[in-house]
């Protein structure tokens, strides 16, 4: 009788929940996908919009919207502005339209089957990557993991604000906005999520946050925010792929009719949206090729002192971390006409104006031998931002796991698509075996925080080691044949060296 009892009041609640979370602020009603099982939520406020008064400011709390009714979620939300720098194309790594709503400030939320689960599942926050400048949360389809996972996950996609209007530097933003305001959105929909995951069926002690290229930067970044001692912690876990450190070189940049006014930042919360999105894309598009003009900042509050630092003292927020890279991350930011000519020494230089010139011809030195001078510039640019900053993170976690991707060409992305499979460029491999290996890896991570726990029995991927320098990472490749290779092989020595390195002028390269 009781067990009777119990099924009617849940099969009642299922019938009258017709697929509505209250937030408090806000009603939202979702929609289940017939095909895959998957109820997804699109376009959830959770924050205000960052506008007008608001721009440079600290994410502020949304505005209630009750008197609107159940508000629908089925429709992607705007992007936030977006500014192309100058990279090389790839299939997977498609460049978006150019424009963008400062409104879009908005949350995607996956669960599996029709209902909420009754059993709190982990839960994954997905940052997106694009170089801080580019990116949005409609291109991942959160569900795909869900259905990865064995629909034992949450999925939460998040979008930032981006460029300039997310990473603004200078002493005005600092005295009367937020510097790093990106960052802080992210911080603010961690916050989000801890407060409101339970109502969509997520565990908010169990979240591990995961992004590629700036998206991994970005989880860098909040691992060493403050010092490491961000409480109450926000995550336990983070996955990177292609972690991402890049330079931070202040500039002071004039908007017309701005210069002389004398409170310029009012000025410009009062300038026109699409004033400041030209400005934006100029900014960044008149950037050296390959690099980045609005990241991150050290701000003295959220991030207190250079990334490298933080990670050398083995302070950091969670306390589990699986890093992987693609084998050629530097190619796309490489102009590969201009670096033909050209040498490491003088590319060191163009990449990192900080160092001195006797660390660019040692830096030549290291990468005198490692092929053509286009060959060697993919290789700084890949490794002095990409790889070798997935060492430092490494070091910081005892236990962490390290993989490489390497299916040819194994450029910088390559490995989204087997994340995100409907939407983000063809598979460079479609073997079954591999693709399941390969994905499954990441989500038994997010399940157990061990690759090595596997829920499925056809991921064949060998064991994995908590990483060490004498111990090994885990390769996904392919022979030229076509056959699957996934084995364990130990770190090159020559690499280690070359990243260390790297780390020890990391004061000049603003690392």
């Amino acid at each position: 009788m009781l067990i009777l009892l119990a099924f009617c009041a849940a099969l009642a609640a299922a019938q009258s929940w017709d697929k509505v979370v209250d937030l408090g602020y806000a009603e939202y009603r979702g929609a289940t996908n017939a095909s895959t099982n998957v109820t997804t939520f699109l376009s959830i406020r959770y924050a205000a919009p960052p506008t007008q008064e608001l721009r440079w400011r600290p994410p502020q709390p949304p505005l209630v919207a009750r008197n609107r009714g159940v508000l629908n979620a089925t429709t992607p939300p705007p992007q936030c502005p977006q500014a192309v720098p100058q990279i090389n194309s790839s299939p997977s790594l498609p460049l978006l339209p150019p424009g963008g709503n400062e409104d879009c400030l908005f949350l995607n939320v996956h669960f599996p089957g029709p209902t909420v689960p009754r059993k709190k599942l982990p839960v994954i926050v997905w940052i997106h990557g694009g170089g801080f400048t580019i990116g949005n949360g409609a291109a991942y389809n959160g569900a795909d993991l869900v259905t990865e996972a064995d629909n034992g996950v949450v999925v939460v996609v998040i979008q930032y604000r981006l460029g300039i209007f997310g990473f603004l530097p200078g002493s005005r933003v600092k005295e009367n906005g937020a510097l790093n305001a990106g960052l802080l959105d992210q911080e603010y929909a961690l916050q989000w999520v801890q407060k409101h995951i339970t109502k969509f069926g997520g565990d908010p002690n169990h979240v591990v946050i995961w992004g590629e290229s700036a998206g991994a930067g970005s989880v860098l970044q909040h691992m060493v925010s403050r010092d490491g001692q961000t409480r109450p912690p926000l995550f336990e876990a983070g996955i990177t792929s292609s972690t991402f450190l890049p330079s931070q070189y202040l500039y002071n940049d004039t908007v017309q009719s701005c210069n002389s006014a004398a409170d310029t930042l009012a000025c410009l919360r009062a300038t026109n949206s699409s004033i400041l999105q030209t400005v934006n894309a100029q900014i960044v598009h008149d950037g050296f090729f390959g690099t980045w003009t609005t990241v991150p900042v050290i701000d003295g509050e959220f991030i207190r002192r250079r990334p490298t630092e933080v990670l050398r003292s083995g302070r950091v927020n969670g306390r589990a971390l699986l890093a992987i890279s693609n084998a050629n991350e530097g190619a796309l930011f490489v102009n590969q006409t201009t670096a033909a000519s050209g040498n490491s020494s003088q590319y060191s230089l163009e990449l990192f104006p900080g160092i001195t010139p006797a660390q660019s011809v040692a830096i030549a030195s290291l990468y005198g031998n490692l092929g053509s001078p286009t060959e060697q510039a993919n290789l700084i640019m890949g490794e002095s931002i990409f790889v070798c900053p997935s060492y430092y993170l490494l070091r910081a976690f005892p236990g962490a796991y390290r993989g490489i991707f390497a299916i040819p060409p194994s450029y910088h992305a390559d490995d989204l698509p087997f994340y995100f499979p409907t939407g983000l460029g063809p598979r460079l491999f479609n073997n079954t075996e591999f693709i399941t290996s390969f994905s499954q890896s990441f989500l038994d991570f997010v399940l157990h925080f061990d690759p090595n726990i596997k829920y499925d029995e056809n991921n064949i991927t060998p064991p994995w080691e908590p990483y060490a320098p004498t111990n090994t990472e885990m390769l996904f490749n392919r022979t030229e044949d076509g056959q699957l290779v996934i084995r364990p092989e130990t770190t090159d020595p020559a690499l280690l060296e070359r990243c260390a390195f790297w780390e020890s002028i990391s004061k000049f390269t603003a690392q």
